[in-house]
């Protein structure tokens, strides 16, 4: 480990070839890098202090760029023990940002790390699974005050402050970037999508051709994964709670039943739920020699992982992020540790589909300094306007012009007298 007064990370030799690999990122990152311009020469944030737990990837790295563009200090650490790339993290420490990670912390590490952004005393958070939240609100409470609000990536941490809200627990407004439709309509489907796949296939190298993959839980993420799963030729089975989801699914094509049945018949397992123990130790039991369990969820409580090495006879690491067990003879695989597979064992979203969830963040924070003390303290949404710019800026990007509504037209659409 190489550490600083400002920073830990695992070889500070890593920078050179990280900023290179931020440097791809920030060309495939469009919509981003003109919010990025605009900061430089608005400077929204100046004198504004903001912690970040996220994934220290490329695509984090561009947005820390930006935020410190926009005239904020900013420190950051990871927010899953396997997320960090630690190329990164180095070129970071060398630009003189507050970071803390490596790949592969252990539990003792990670809340070290947690804390020392805590430390920090940002004036805003930024939160992917809601750790540095929760640790705020039960461990640091005097700093709330003068935090005036945070932001909050996934799928994961929105329900986990859905559940502070509803019990009257949160104490600072918490925008939820996640809900923006340029993050779970673009991100959690076509991100997660070809990301997990990306990472299941890395840690095996399994042809998806010809095998049943089961995915536990159809929402957005879900959805994304069975497509590209889809693509490679894989048979898809859905298993879900919701009958909506399980509907879609269906009408999707794909087949649906309960885990019971399908974790007999599945040679791939991917669960995208948010959930607890969805695959458990007794559907493991019933599993084919030879299946291989990921996980694609924020946190590594969707496999009972603690339940299979209480029922597997042996285990062993056979692949850098595959672990072998022996449950009655039978052999189980485990992606990254049932740990989020497509940063465990891959490299997480590509750059184009992070920079739309990365303009949510940079425009959420700016939201947060412009509404101070005037925001409830409530999980919200930002406004529509904002996520709409959002995806003109993507659009304009990519190359991609469209049409505008005719003064005929609006007047059309805002009126109610004409009829057939």
């Amino acid at each position: 480990m190489d550490k600083g007064e400002t920073y830990e990370v695992k070889d500070i030799k890593l920078a050179n070839q990280g900023k290179m690999n931020i440097e791809i990122a920030e060309s495939n990152m469009g919509a981003l890098m003109v919010i990025k311009k605009r900061f430089e020469k608005e400077k929204p944030l100046k004198g504004i202090k903001v912690g970040l737990a996220l994934h220290v990837t490329k695509e984090t790295a561009v947005l820390v760029r930006t935020l410190i563009a926009g005239g904020a200090d900013v420190a950051i650490t990871g927010c899953n023990p396997l997320s960090t790339q630690d190329d990164v993290a180095a070129a970071l420490a060398e630009e003189g940002v507050k970071v803390w990670g490596y790949k592969g912390e252990n539990n003792e590490d990670y809340y070290r790390y947690l804390n020392h952004v805590i430390a920090f005393k940002p004036n805003i958070t930024i939160d992917d699974g809601c750790d540095l939240v929760s640790e705020i609100h039960t461990k640091h409470t005097e700093l709330i005050p003068s935090i005036i609000g945070g932001c909050e990536e996934t799928t994961t941490g929105i329900i986990r402050l859905k559940a502070m809200e509803k019990d009257k627990a949160l104490k600072y407004p918490m925008i939820a970037v996640n809900d923006n439709k340029t993050k779970h309509l673009l991100d959690n489907i076509f991100g997660t999508g070809q990301s997990t796949v990306d990472g299941i296939i890395r840690a095996t190298n399994i042809l998806f051709a010809g095998k049943n993959i089961v995915v536990v839980g159809y929402g957005s993420c879900g959805k994304g994964f069975s497509m590209r799963a889809k693509g490679l030729g894989g048979n898809i089975i859905v298993t879900e709670v919701d009958n909506f989801c399980a509907l879609q699914a269906a009408y999707d094509g794909f087949r649906v039943m309960k885990m019971e049945d399908a974790c007999k018949i599945g040679d791939i397992f991917c669960t995208l739920t948010g959930n607890k123990h969805v695959i458990d130790a007794h559907h493991i039991k019933q599993m084919k020699s030879g299946a291989i369990l990921a996980n694609s969820g924020h946190f590594d409580t969707e496999i009972n992982v603690k339940g299979l090495k209480e029922i597997a006879s042996s285990e062993r690491r056979v692949r850098p992020f595959l672990d072998e067990y022996i449950v009655n003879g039978k052999k189980i695989f485990i992606c990254g540790e049932g740990r989020l597979v497509n940063l465990a064992a891959a490299e997480g979203h590509p750059s184009e589909v992070m920079s739309t969830s990365f303009c949510g963040q940079a425009l959420a924070v700016e939201y947060c300094v412009k509404n101070k003390g005037k925001m409830p303290i409530l999980v919200i949404d930002l406004p529509k306007e904002i996520d709409d710019h959002i995806a003109g800026l993507q659009l304009e990007s990519m190359g991609i012009n469209i049409d505008e509504l005719t003064p005929e037209q609006i007047k059309y659409l805002s009126s109610w007298q004409e009829g057939t």
